[in-house]
């Protein structure tokens, strides 16, 4: 049996730290990992929690990415509690396996430490491995700091793990400005977080061997069309509802509240910027910056990227004028994919707001008040025209010549 590690009401984590206390205090079954900057620290700090009996599943180190979601996928088969963490080319090579376990149905856990995707090499932070993922079948949760890391790998493991469910999920927090950021982290006993996600009962695991059950199997034309159909049906009715529920339990245990999209001076606002991240903590205080020099500055923060919370952000922007789309990721082509998703959750509404969309931050690029301030400036003008003023894609925070299209 684990040992119980005994916590302060508050420790000074970082979103790394954080990550791999959840993963302790769940119980994690097998742990398989690679590791790559900046995620490494969750799974060898995981590793030693094992080493040091505060855990009593296995840690198996990997030759590869693809190799440790392989791995996560057969323990997940066999019926126990799973997870891992991993980034940016890392990510990358997991991918192929990231569908094999949502196609399987199987409810694992993976921690991204969201980082730039080269060449070239960065090892900094930006959001092109979590858009990468859109489309694999997980659910998808993002953190704005350490506390958010902590709590959402529990909101993570007790969905994911819902019998209606059972999809696996992903907990993104930014890469070194989260990961590697220590801040007061409000924590739960042993037990209070264990009994929170609640022991795991698998479904279908390989390993009852009084009924036998074959994973992965070939479907072809006759029946894969509908085994996809059968995964987005799930996504789209079954996954809100129990990320809701989880949000309202975890509330009445820690008094922390999450919302599937979270509004900030949103009630008046006339103007808004969209975003995820750690940039949704920096936008904030500028918004009421804004508000001091008379505009009505609001910001609007994404806290569950799959599925597409399409109805929620409709109604969040309805009565906005202006609103700019932050995507930290290159587009490579088109609008950025936050754009994209905004456009398509205001079409078909009586909405009239003019969206435009903003390119930033990536390879870890800062983002400044200052450039918040522009762009809320730019709002203003929209929203004030009632048009466009600027360009519809602009790149911001970047040297040289000013780069925008359309």
């Amino acid at each position: 049996m684990a040992d119980t590690m005994e916590l302060r009401d508050i420790e000074v984590w970082d979103g790394n730290m954080a990550a791999s206390h959840a993963l302790r205090q769940v119980q994690v079954d097998v742990v398989a990992a690679y590791p790559i900057t900046p995620s490494t620290p969750i799974v060898e700090n995981y590793a030693g929690f094992t080493a040091n009996g505060y855990v009593d599943g296995e840690f198996v180190m990997t030759e590869s990415e693809h190799g440790a979601m392989s791995c996560c996928i057969g323990a997940a088969a066999a019926g126990g509690r799973v997870a891992t963490a991993t980034s940016s080319q890392g990510f990358a090579l997991m991918v192929e396996t990231l569908y094999s376990a949502s196609g399987m149905r199987l409810p694992i856990v993976l921690n991204v430490v969201n980082r730039a995707i080269g060449a070239p090499l960065n090892v900094n932070g930006d959001h092109s491995d979590m858009y990468m993922g859109r489309d694999s079948g997980w659910i998808q949760l993002d953190s704005y700091c350490p506390q958010e890391a902590y709590d959402l790998n529990f909101i993570a493991f007790k969905v994911s793990e819902d019998h209606d469910v059972r999809l696996p999920a992903m907990v993104h927090q930014d890469g070194f400005m989260t990961s590697h950021t220590a801040q007061g982290v409000h924590t739960l006993t042993d037990e209070a977080a264990y009994n929170f996600v609640g022991e795991y009962k698998p479904m279908n695991d390989m390993l009852d061997l009084d009924h036998p059950v074959t994973h992965g199997v070939q479907t072809e034309e006759d029946w894969h069309f509908e085994h996809k159909a059968r995964q987005q049906h799930a996504l789209m009715t079954a996954v809100f509802p129990k990320i809701e529920a989880a949000f309202a339990e975890f509330e009445k245990l820690t008094g922390r509240k999450y919302n599937l999209v979270e509004k900030y001076s949103m009630d008046d606002a006339e103007v808004a910027v969209v975003c995820m991240g750690t940039s949704v903590e920096t936008a904030r205080e500028v918004a009421l910056e804004m508000r001091q020099n008379g505009i009505k500055a609001g910001v609007v923060g994404i806290r569950v990227f799959r599925p597409w919370p399409l109805e929620q952000i409709a109604a969040a922007l309805k009565d906005v004028k202006a609103i700019a789309a932050l995507d930290r990721s290159s587009p490579h082509g088109t609008v950025g994919a936050l754009f994209n998703e905004i456009s398509g959750s205001l079409f078909n509404t009586d909405t009239k707001a003019v969206l435009t969309n903003y390119i930033y931050g990536l390879g870890g690029r800062d983002l400044t008040k200052a450039h918040l301030v522009s762009i809320f400036t730019d709002l203003k003008a929209n929203a004030d025209a009632g048009k466009p003023t600027t360009p519809m894609q602009q790149y911001i925070g970047l040297r040289g010549p000013k780069l925008s299209f359309f």
